[in-house]
């Protein structure tokens, strides 16, 4: 009796140590792909700053009443240097190269990939030409709206009134009579029934 007891307090005993050794060891695999992607993400950081100081220059270069460009480095799970609501720059899948993204109605479209920084600067200020020449033209007055209506002389305004007044007339005139037919054709008709 003594012998089958034994075996099941060692089959008993084991498993929680092999729980716990188990535990610390997935507690520490998990601490090593943390500090992995905290590396990782650290680098993407770290490159997409040297981009935004590439990009310094030719941020100076906007004339000082434009508001379109809101340029900055967002942290979250992809970090990504913002140019503006709608444009942004990632690090691709590798980690290495640059991709320059835009959202549209239609979804998101790539404008450049590449893993060198000059590319990138090129792709980046004809983005913003495109948007410089696009806010150009929102802002232009077109010759129909720049051309005012001509001015109505006192002696039009006065024959158009009475005009519009008699068709006021004729139409009240017409409405009423168009009522009265109605009732007394639903007068008839109860009439009729009572019968």
């Amino acid at each position: 009796m003594a012998e089958q007891s034994a075996p099941n307090d060692l089959a008993g005993k084991p498993s929680p140590v092999r729980l716990r050794d188990a535990l610390r060891k997935a507690r520490i695999e998990a601490a090593d792909r943390t500090g992995v992607v905290v590396d990782l993400r650290d680098a993407e950081v770290a490159r997409l700053e040297i981009l935004h100081e590439a990009l310094d220059s030719l941020f100076s270069e906007i004339p000082p009443g434009v508001d379109l460009f809101d340029r900055g480095i967002s942290q979250g799970d992809t970090p990504r240097l913002w140019i503006d609501a709608v444009a942004h720059i990632a690090m691709g899948r590798d980690k290495r190269i640059y991709r320059f993204t835009q959202d549209t109605r239609f979804g998101r479209i790539v404008i450049a990939e590449s893993h060198d920084i000059p590319v990138m600067v090129d792709a980046v200020t004809d983005y913003i030409a495109r948007r410089l020449i696009e806010r150009e033209h929102a802002m232009v007055v077109t010759p129909a709206q720049a051309t005012a209506p001509a001015p109505v002389s006192a002696a039009a305004v006065s024959t158009i009134a009475p005009a519009k007044r008699r068709n006021a007339v004729w139409t009240f005139a017409f409405g009423f009579a168009a009522g009265l037919a109605a009732l007394f054709g639903f007068a008839l008709v109860m009439a009729l029934r009572g019968i």
